[in-house]
């Protein structure tokens, strides 16, 4: 003989945002009913519960970066959009004096000469070497050695030899660049601090942006999915994420705090038709492997305090009290005594 259960829809709450659901209160009653009725039910399972949420990407090259003037002249020679440059490679020239592409994360700010010393030193070194320069160690101090490797240099790519590095003759970027916009013209002058261009790494990237409330899912080396237009999807990783500060659009408004998040693709072939494109990106706010899962509507809120399920065997059924950990996709992760894989238990009809 089973007892009468009376069910109740109710709330819950769940930890990283509110989840509708419906909650099951038990009422008993010693009333019997037919040990044949159907009891609606479904399979505990053990699997991998992830918490994702979507937003929306724009596929193109990541973020851009400014290069601009350091010495006065005339605009001589400048890229095109979209041109992809290399080390060694003239970024644009001045006066026919070529602007060098080397790599390197520290922007050139200063005139190297002999007795600097510093990472922008190694990495001015670093760039001499893999170009094919030698006869100097490379370390962080401008030696004499270093000046007569910087004078072949020079000679090569028709600047005055001086042995001295001086400002504009180097840009200094992460790795190879395709440039983004142009702003100078041929024939125009050109003056410190004037944008003479943009530029962006070669690769493709996805940038979201993201509420500063939605931090959690931004984590540098975390693994998303980016959905494209044709409906397939590539695996992406978060490479950087930058705070983002959003002028006020009017008198009453204020500036607001936006989370601007790059995702890498490794990928390259599975983006090759699309230039840009609008695509969707999955973040896995939070996840559990090979855990006991229910359906959100299997919980019951029992009336001595949390909540349980109601587990039918060949026996009958019995109620079983558990508790949850995390929600996502109308399921809920649960232990509880002798619960297991398999298991049937109650849900509303």
């Amino acid at each position: 003989m089973r007892t009468r259960t009376t069910w109740t829809a109710a709330a819950v709450l769940a930890a990283g945002g509110v989840l509708s659901a419906v909650l099951l209160t038990r009422t008993d009653s010693s009333q019997a009913v037919d040990q044949a009725a159907p009891l609606s039910t479904t399979k505990i399972t053990q699997q991998t519960l992830k918490d994702t949420e979507s937003a929306d990407g724009e596929l193109g090259y990541g973020t851009t970066s400014t290069v601009a003037g350091r010495r006065a002249g005339t605009a001589t020679a400048l890229p095109e959009s979209g041109q992809q440059l290399h080390r060694g490679q003239t970024l644009y020239s001045v006066d026919n004096a070529p602007t060098t592409l080397l790599y390197g994360a520290l922007p050139a700010y200063r005139r190297l000469d002999v007795d600097s010393e510093g990472q922008d030193v190694l990495q001015l070194e670093q760039n001499l070497q893999a170009l094919g320069y030698d006869g100097f160690t490379v370390d962080d101090e401008y030696t004499a050695n270093t000046a007569a490797a910087v004078e072949e240099w020079q000679e090569d790519r028709g600047l005055p030899e001086t042995g001295a590095v001086e400002l504009g003759q180097v840009v200094f970027a992460a790795g190879p660049v395709r440039v983004d916009s142009v702003q100078a013209r041929v024939g125009a002058p050109v003056g410190p601090g004037q944008t003479v261009l943009t530029y962006s790494g070669t690769r493709k990237a996805v940038t979201v942006r993201l509420e500063a409330a939605d931090l959690r899912l931004a984590k540098v080396g975390a693994a998303v999915t980016v959905g494209l237009p044709d409906d397939s999807t590539v695996p992406g990783k978060v490479e950087k994420v930058s705070t983002v500060i959003v002028p006020a659009t009017g008198q009453d408004q204020e500036p607001t705090t936006e989370l601007e998040v790059i995702v890498a693709i490794s990928n390259q072939k599975a983006l090759a038709a699309y230039p840009t494109a609008a695509v969707d990106v999955t973040f896995v706010a939070a996840e559990r492997k090979g855990v006991l899962t229910v359906p959100v509507a299997a919980l019951l809120a029992l009336t001595e305090g949390g909540f349980g399920v109601e587990v039918s065997d060949a026996d009958g059924s019995r109620y079983v009290p558990v508790k949850t950990g995390l929600f996502a996709g109308g399921r809920v992760e649960i232990t509880g005594p002798g619960l297991k894989a398999g298991d049937l238990v109650g849900v509303p009809s």
